[in-house]
């Protein structure tokens, strides 16, 4: 199940990456808002997520956000399988 079809969650927005550049991730929501994405220490420490974050800006994808914490969803747009 896709998370953005499920009426239950309200939790999570769609944003697409507008800048990209170490240490510094901003993402404009669906509203128009900007946010600054905050990242852990292992992905400001990854130069394969930050190569995949530029790529994701350049193609203009929407990705999952956490609206409270402004972190992005490792599980993309898919539901955690139950097990």
């Amino acid at each position: 199940m896709l998370l953005d079809t499920d009426p239950k969650i309200k939790n999570i927005t769609a944003v697409q990456l507008v800048k990209v550049t170490y240490p510094l991730v901003i993402a404009k929501t669906e509203d128009g808002e900007f946010v600054k994405v905050k990242l852990s220490d292992d992905q400001l420490q990854d130069p394969l997520f930050w190569d995949t974050l530029k790529n994701i800006r350049k193609s203009q994808l929407w990705v999952p956000l956490g609206r409270h914490f402004h972190q992005l969803l490792s599980n993309d747009w898919l539901m955690p399988a139950v097990q």
